[in-house]
């Protein structure tokens, strides 16, 4: 079994959920008292989102590759990024270590694919939904498109992510926020929807959706331990 390296913090209670359900795939995969090999750097999200905030993303390139160059030393195989929006950086951290970065695009590419869809809507923070980092990874590799809700439904999907869910505050509120724009998306021709922030899939589970969901997290992690048990 490969070493898989995590760096997480992006937020924690996302980094948990990668944690439980990488062991519990590995438990699946392998029975018993198996679980995975993992190393996790988990970083402070407070400087991190401020940075995010303020346009400094080489700040937050450097503090992702120094946990990504700590996973190499630590004896990571290869390492994931526990969080949508940091894949903004992903080529420069990738490129500080040797070991390979498993992209959370690839893993919401194979789920498309196994789903049959190609016109997903897409849910994350502003930088996710409004950047090209994610949705021209996933129209380049994957041959998915993307549809995202309108400014001020992002706007208030940011909020909800930074100021709640980031927090670990799930309320009803926000679930049925949620559960309207994603019939939104249904009615502009969207055939599924990505949960684009790890955060979202706690908040909003496939029997909440008029849609199929992706749930990045979830697709992320299997994915995880599909690689380090493979030859």
């Amino acid at each position: 079994m490969k070493s898989i390296g995590l760096i997480g913090g992006t937020s924690w209670e996302s980094t948990l959920e990668y944690y439980r359900l990488i062991n519990q795939r590995a438990k699946e995969r392998l029975g018993g008292l198996h679980s995975a090999r993992a190393l996790i750097a988990s970083l402070d999200f407070a400087p991190l989102e401020e940075g995010m905030r303020h346009g400094r993303w080489d700040m937050v390139a450097g503090q992702l590759a120094a946990a990504a160059e700590s996973l190499e030393r630590g004896g990571a195989d290869f390492f994931l990024l526990c969080s949508n929006t940091t894949h903004k950086c992903a080529e420069q951290v990738a490129g500080a270590v040797t070991i390979p970065l498993l992209h959370i695009g690839e893993a919401i590419g194979l789920e498309a694919k196994r789903l049959g869809l190609t016109d997903l809507g897409l849910f994350g923070t502003r930088f996710v939904m409004e950047d090209d980092f994610l949705q021209g990874f996933l129209r380049e590799k994957a041959g998915v498109r993307c549809l995202i809700p309108d400014a001020a439904s992002r706007t208030a999907i940011n909020r909800i992510i930074f100021e709640e869910l980031c927090l670990g505050s799930f309320t009803e509120r926000s679930r049925a926020f949620f559960q309207a724009e994603i019939d939104r998306l249904k009615e502009r021709g969207a055939q599924g929807v990505i949960l684009g922030c790890t955060e979202i899939p706690m908040l909003i589970k496939a029997e909440d959706s008029s849609l199929p969901v992706i749930d990045t997290t979830a697709v992320h992690a299997q994915a995880a331990v599909d690689q380090a048990l493979s030859v």
